[in-house]
């Protein structure tokens, strides 16, 4: 009987942190040999501490036998970019067999964001292997990102999720009938209070700072810099006008270091006691060690660990600009973004921000996945219809493109006297020919204005 070696994939401290809590809950069988395979997914990985050299690791080193890192295994490429041709598969299978000294034994995989390299290309290569999926964030809420190749998808048992919005499912490989399991959340805090003992030493912070969550958007494309800087000088005055007078700004690591500049600028203005946390610490070790009084941030994950598992109250802010930006449509953060919009309080505290009820945000987390993906979910069209119809309003609507809408069929696009057009090819070919006469006719009178002048 071969060996089993259950190969436990992450690119974050949060990942690892995660996979330790699930492996303290028992959600995973004890194998014969654990190892923890460190992905390196930044720009630059040459330049970038590596996963496993990060401060915090240490703690969690002894859940696995063994560490690995996959950007050594297929230097010089990019794990994110890296992707073996179909008929080199078999070759390079046994090459990280021979490398990592797996011999023939069973390989077993828990992958984080299977839709995409690096973790795709390790499912890819271990053809045979069973597969476990965790989510480090709230993307798992969402919908898969890409269409999964049923030889990977029907290979995955189970998704291992932390239960950051009480009471919500995950909508991630639901097309394959993948169940959800959610890591506990006492054992996840066991973890952290490890990290929190074993970190970094903090500086004092004040008792019932406001605490700011920078998430460095414009490297994503989603705000320019100039917008990301004002949404952080947003953010400091709804705490100041919360009564807050002590604030501490945890900024991206890669962040530009003109961001805490410009809030620096304005501490002054305000007269607030700033603090810039340079320490490369998790969010989450932070809540433990100082317990601020107000977690403030656009979409991040942290908010909801705040809030869920520290009983930190926790504000938005940003989300209705963010949601208009993100392109396109089907961009992974935009459940994130819809959750943090739809659950936390507004900051600014404006009129008809109230939290969407508990009891129908599956169903739009639900409509939007569809909206997202019909192609990957056309089971749940009925399901959005039937949302959009009870709910499309001025509290939701900024979750769906009109534009969208329409080009599906769904309630919300076209008046329902028009809602047949998406669906009905001759009446296209009518708008077209319209659209191209009324253009026509345009041209001619501007070539006609200018010979008479």
């Amino acid at each position: 009987m071969p060996r089993t070696t259950q190969i436990f994939c992450a690119s974050t401290l949060y990942g690892v942190a995660t996979l330790a809590a699930a492996i303290d809950s028992g959600l995973f069988t004890v194998g014969d040999r654990r190892v923890l395979l460190v992905f390196n997914n930044s720009a630059s990985p040459e330049t970038t501490p590596a996963l496993d050299t990060m401060p915090g690791f240490e703690p969690l080193r002894g859940h696995f036998d063994e560490v690995l890192s996959w950007n050594e295994a297929i230097r010089p490429f990019h794990p994110g970019a890296w992707t073996p041709r179909p008929d080199d598969i078999p070759l390079f299978e046994r090459y990280l067999r021979l490398l990592w000294g797996l011999g023939e034994d069973r390989v077993e995989l828990v992958l984080e964001s299977i839709q995409v390299a690096p973790a795709l290309t390790v499912a890819e290569l271990f053809t045979g292997a069973p597969i476990d999926v965790y989510a480090d964030g709230l993307m798992s809420y969402g919908p898969t990102r890409n269409k999964l190749d049923p030889l990977v998808g029907t290979r995955v048992r189970r998704l291992i999720h932390l239960d950051l919005v009480p009471g919500l499912t995950p909508l991630l490989l639901t097309e394959f009938d993948v169940p959800a399991h959610i890591v506990p959340t006492p054992a996840f805090l066991k973890v952290m209070d490890g990290l929190t003992d074993a970190g970094p030493a903090l500086p004092a912070l004040p008792d019932n700072a406001a605490v700011l969550l920078g998430q460095y958007l414009s490297a994503l494309g989603i705000l320019s810099p100039e917008d990301e800087e004002d949404l952080h000088v947003r953010m400091m005055r709804g705490a100041v006008e919360r009564g807050h007078r002590s604030v501490v700004f945890k900024p991206h690591p890669t962040a530009p270091a003109r961001y805490s500049r410009a809030l620096e600028t304005e501490a002054d203005r305000l007269g607030v006691d700033l603090t810039v946390l340079d320490t490369p610490v998790l969010a989450e070790v932070l809540f433990a060690k100082a317990r601020p009084g107000l977690v403030i941030g656009c979409f991040s994950t942290a908010l909801f660990t705040a809030s869920s598992f520290y009983d930190l109250p926790a504000a938005r802010i940003g989300t209705e600009r963010l949601l208009e930006r993100l392109t396109p449509y089907q961009n992974s953060n935009r459940v994130p973004a819809v959750l943090a919009d739809a659950v936390l309080p507004d900051l600014e505290g404006r009129t008809g921000e109230d939290p969407v009820p508990a009891d129908t945000l599956g169903e739009l987390v639900t409509a939007v996945g569809f909206a997202m993906q019909p192609k990957i979910y056309p089971g749940s069209r009925p399901a959005a219809e039937a949302y959009l119809r009870a709910h499309f309003g001025p509290r939701t609507q900024r979750y769906f493109k009109r534009r969208r809408l329409t080009s599906l069929g769904l309630p919300g696009g076209l008046p329902d006297r028009l809602s047949f057009l998406p669906h009905n090819a001759t009446a296209r070919r009518v708008v077209r020919r319209a659209r191209n006469l009324r253009k026509a006719v345009r041209k001619a009178k501007a070539r006609s204005g200018a010979k008479q002048r």
